[in-house]
C-alpha cells in the first residue's frame, strides 16, 4: 500500500480531463477586465462564479484606500497578531464590525476559512457536543474535527430533526454547539433560522451562524438571514468572510458574549499565522462602510438573481430550489457537466464546476453566482450561452 495510492482516482480523473483539453479546476485568470469581464483560459468572459456580490472589487475608494495602505504600512504585517501582527487598523476594523452588527465583541481573521474552522475547533471540544447541519460547508468540518467534540449531523434544514437530537441530549445541551449556514453556498438555499432559533430557545445550547453568503445580501441592514428572520438575539456567534460581498479576503467572528475575548487567545488559526495585510484591512473598512451606504446594490444583486433563476428555469434546466444570489444548474452525469462547463467557457460565461463529493449530493452542479455589479444585458448573454447547450424538449422535461 502506498502512501499515495489514495489519490489515484483524482489522478485518473485529471488524466481524463487533460486528454480532452479540459481544465476546470484552476482555470488560470489571465486578465482582469473589470469586476464582471475577465479573460480566462484564453477566452473572454463575463466572471458568473466569483461570488462578487455587492461588485465591490473595482470600487475606486476601495482601491484608493489599499493603495494608501500599501505605501503608508508596507505590504505585509510578517508576524501573527499575537505578535507584531496587530496593527491599529486591525483594530479598528474589528471595532466596525462589532458596531455593524450591533455586537459588543469582533474577531478578524486572515482567511474565512480560518474563522469558520479556528471557532468550530474552539469552542467546542472533548466532553462537549456539536449538532451541525449535514450540508454544511467543508471549513466548518474541518474544525469540529479538530476540535475533539462529539459530532452529530442534522438534516439539512430541517429544524423538526434538530429538535429530535437536541432532546436525546439531555443535560448534555448546555455543552453543546449548534452550527448552521445562513446561505448554503452550494445551492444558494436559505437556512429556516426562524424554526432553528425556536428550537434552540427551547431546549438550549449556543448558535453560531455561518454568514459567509449571505453578508450584505439580506435583512435591513444586510446582516444578513439572523437579521432577515429576526433572530439576531438568539445567535451567540456570527462568522464570516471578507472575501465575498466585501470584495477582499479575510474573515471574522462577532459576538455579545464577553468570553469571545478569552477564546481569542486559544483560536490556533488566529494566532498561529500572520494578519491580514494593510492593504486588505483598508479596503475591507471602506467596503464595509459602501455596503451600509449604498443599500441599491442590495437591491440591484437581487433584481440580477431573480433574473439569472427565471431565466434559466424558464430554459428547462434544473436550478437550486429557491432564488438566491447563488444559482446552481443541477446535471446528474460528470461528463455532461464537464462538456457544459467548457462550452459556457467558449460562449463568454465562465461558472462554477462542483463534481461530488464537493457537491451536497451525488449530482453534479454548474454553478453561478451573480453581482450587483452585472448588467442586465451581461445576465441576459449568461442565459443565452446556457440556452446554447441544448434546448429541452419542454419545461415539465428539464435537462439533468
Amino acid at each position: 500500500m502506498s502512501l499515495f495510492d489514495k489519490f489515484q482516482p483524482i489522478v485518473e480523473i485529471r488524466a481524463e480531463l487533460e486528454e480532452l483539453g479540459i481544465m476546470p479546476f484552476g482555470a488560470v485568470t489571465e486578465k482582469i477586465l473589470s469586476a464582471t469581464e475577465a479573460i480566462v483560459n484564453g477566452y473572454k468572459v463575463i466572471l458568473a462564479g466569483t461570488n462578487n456580490y455587492l461588485g465591490l472589487t473595482f470600487d475606486p475608494e476601495c482601491i484608493a484606500a489599499a493603495k494608501k495602505a500599501v505605501e503608508e504600512l508596507g505590504t505585509g504585517t510578517t508576524g501573527s497578531r499575537m505578535a507584531n501582527g496587530t496593527f491599529a487598523e486591525h483594530v479598528k476594523l474589528e471595532q466596525e464590525l462589532a458596531a455593524y452588527f450591533d455586537r459588543k465583541h469582533s474577531i478578524v481573521f486572515s482567511t474565512g476559512y480560518a474563522a469558520t474552522m479556528g471557532m468550530g475547533s474552539t469552542l467546542a471540544g472533548a466532553g462537549d457536543v456539536i449538532v451541525l447541519d449535514a450540508d454544511s460547508h467543508a471549513s466548518i468540518y474541518d474544525g469540529v474535527r479538530l476540535g475533539g467534540a462529539e459530532v452529530i449531523r442534522f438534516r439539512h434544514n430541517d429544524a423538526a430533526d434538530l429538535e429530535k437530537r437536541l432532546r436525546r441530549l439531555g443535560e448534555r445541551i448546555s455543552n453543546t454547539l449548534i452550527i448552521v449556514e445562513g446561505i448554503y453556498s452550494m445551492l444558494g438555499d436559505q437556512a429556516p433560522l426562524a424554526d432553528i432559533a425556536a428550537v434552540k430557545r427551547k431546549y438550549g445550547g449556543i448558535l453560531l451562524v455561518d454568514e459567509a453568503h449571505s453578508l450584505g445580501m439580506l435583512g435591513k441592514h444586510g446582516r444578513g438571514v439572523a437579521e432577515a428572520a429576526g433572530v439576531e438575539d438568539d445567535v451567540d456567534f456570527v462568522v464570516g468572510t471578507f472575501s465575498k460581498s466585501l470584495g477582499a479576503t479575510g474573515g471574522y467572528c462577532v459576538s455579545s458574549h464577553p468570553e469571545l475575548e478569552a477564546i481569542r487567545f486559544a483560536i490556533r488559526s488566529y494566532i498561529f499565522t500572520a494578519s491580514p495585510s494593510p492593504s486588505v484591512i483598508a479596503s475591507t473598512r471602506v467596503a464595509l462602510r459602501l455596503m451600509q451606504e449604498r443599500p441599491e446594490l442590495r437591491d440591484r444583486l437581487w433584481e440580477n438573481a431573480h433574473r439569472l433563476y427565471d431565466g434559466l428555469k424558464q430554459l428547462g434546466f434544473a436550478v437550486s430550489p429557491e432564488v438566491s444570489p447563488v444559482v446552481a444548474v443541477i446535471i446528474k452525469h460528470r461528463d455532461q457537466a464537464i462538456a457544459w462547463w467548457n462550452e459556457l467557457m467558449q460562449r463568454g460565461a465562465y461558472v462554477n464546476l462542483v463534481m461530488p463529493p464537493a457537491s451536497p449530493t451525488t449530482d453534479s452542479l454548474l454553478r453561478c453566482s451573480v453581482s450587483a455589479a452585472h448588467s442586465s444585458e451581461q445576465i441576459d448573454r449568461i442565459i443565452e450561452a446556457f440556452a446554447a447547450l441544448q434546448a429541452p424538449a419542454s419545461a415539465s422535461d428539464p435537462i439533468t
